[in-house]
């Protein structure tokens, strides 16, 4: 065996090895989320009883319990809902986008901390082709995915695990939360009245 073919083999092996780290994580706070009863905790009404509770802090806790949320795989949406009940529309919406955006961002790199850019190294023809949207035009393909899927957990995994930079994939995400974060804080308020 050549030795570029034995580098080859290395890469692959650790690429593998990485994912499954990757994938027993995201199982492993599935099931902490679910048998320690956190998903059910961080319920919207919750929420907004700690950001009230908290008063002027509850701004920064709010968007320390987001990025847990995310990484434990509770819905945004509830987030989102719970800054719109407890700050309203407008100011309930700008935390709900901020909260949202530390969110994918700690996700982003704690996802890329563990399982690299392994999907890179995949030579798949069909995740070679999907892939290659997002390496031509990274803003492009992360505004659109972003704008459809939302906060998603397994898209920031998906994202993390690619070539993308964490600028290109942060200003899409910006860029692709803006509306739906928009939208849900007119149509929760407009809901609730």
């Amino acid at each position: 065996m050549s030795e570029d073919a034995q580098l080859d083999e290395s890469t692959r092996r650790r690429t593998w090895v990485r994912l499954g780290v990757l994938g027993a994580l995201f199982v492993g706070t599935l099931v902490v989320a679910h048998f320690t009863g956190l998903t059910e905790q961080l319920s919207r009404e919750r929420i907004r009883a700690v950001i009230d509770g908290l008063g002027p802090l509850g701004a920064l806790a709010f968007v320390g319990l987001f990025v847990i949320g995310e990484l434990a795989h509770v819905p945004g949406f509830v987030f989102i809902g719970a800054a719109i009940l407890a700050y309203g529309r407008l100011a309930g919406g700008v935390l709900g986008y901020v909260g949202a955006l530390a969110a994918v961002g700690v996700a982003f790199v704690v996802v890329r901390a563990i399982g690299g850019q392994a999907l890179a190294s995949i030579r798949r023809p069909f995740v070679t082709r999907l892939l290659a949207h997002v390496d031509a035009r990274p803003v492009a393909a992360i505004t659109v995915l972003r704008t459809l899927l939302i906060l998603t957990p397994a898209l920031t995994y998906a994202l993390a695990l690619t070539r993308v930079r964490f600028r290109d994939y942060m200003v899409g995400s910006a860029l692709g939360l803006a509306l739906p974060i928009a939208l849900m804080s007119v149509l929760f308020d407009w809901l609730l009245s």
